[in-house]
């Protein structure tokens, strides 16, 4: 049977190395901390785990919209308590539902490479996306990208929430600060009462 679905994958970047740097009782912390999240976001905005893959997750759900809410949430909680980065793939398609809980197609294919291909605090979505971004959400050209077994490279967008700022990256947080400057620069300016 063909449906029409929306797909995400996540995956916590360097976990491997974690692991052997931090040991196997470290590493479940983080991982139990991080599928603790999932559920409670996923719940939250009615999307399917579909699977878990060690260190990371499918999601699957019928609207495209509450699953990039899902997946930038996550983002941004594991940014917050975790020592590693998610990164994750999102796209939307028609896809065959293979023995009743099993996807088959392009659409569920290309996000799982997108999440391979995605750098460390990056989520990359297909295109076709951009239509269902809710409002607090902002979609930045990724151009077009080689993804491995596809012919054709394929547009992408980088998502992220609007206003965030990558702790990773310090040019981010001077971005961001000069924004505010230029946004309160038009606010009036309360006088002291000194």
């Amino acid at each position: 049977m063909r449906v029409h679905r929306a797909f995400a994958f996540v995956d916590l970047s360097g976990f491997t190395s974690f692991t052997d740097a931090n040991g196997d009782e470290q590493a479940g912390r983080v991982l139990t901390e991080f599928r603790a999240v999932v559920r409670e976001v996923s719940s939250d905005r009615g999307v399917r785990v579909a699977k878990w893959q060690g260190d990371g997750a499918m999601f699957v759900s019928v609207e495209p919209t509450p699953i990039v809410e899902a997946v930038l949430e996550i983002e941004e909680r594991v940014d917050h308590s975790s020592p590693l980065r998610l990164r994750g793939g999102i796209t939307i398609g028609d896809v065959i539902l293979f023995e009743g809980d099993d996807y088959i197609g392009s659409s569920v294919n290309l996000a799982a490479r997108l999440c391979d291909g995605a750098a460390p605090h990056e989520i990359l979505a297909s295109v076709e996306l951009e239509p269902y971004l809710p409002d607090w959400a902002c979609a930045e050209p990724a151009g077009p990208v080689e993804v491995r077994g596809f012919a054709h490279a394929i547009p992408v967008l980088r998502l992220h929430r609007a206003g965030r700022v990558d702790p990773a990256n310090p040019a981010d947080a001077v971005d961001a600060a000069n924004a505010t400057d230029a946004a309160n620069a038009d606010q009036p300016k309360l006088a002291s009462g000194t």
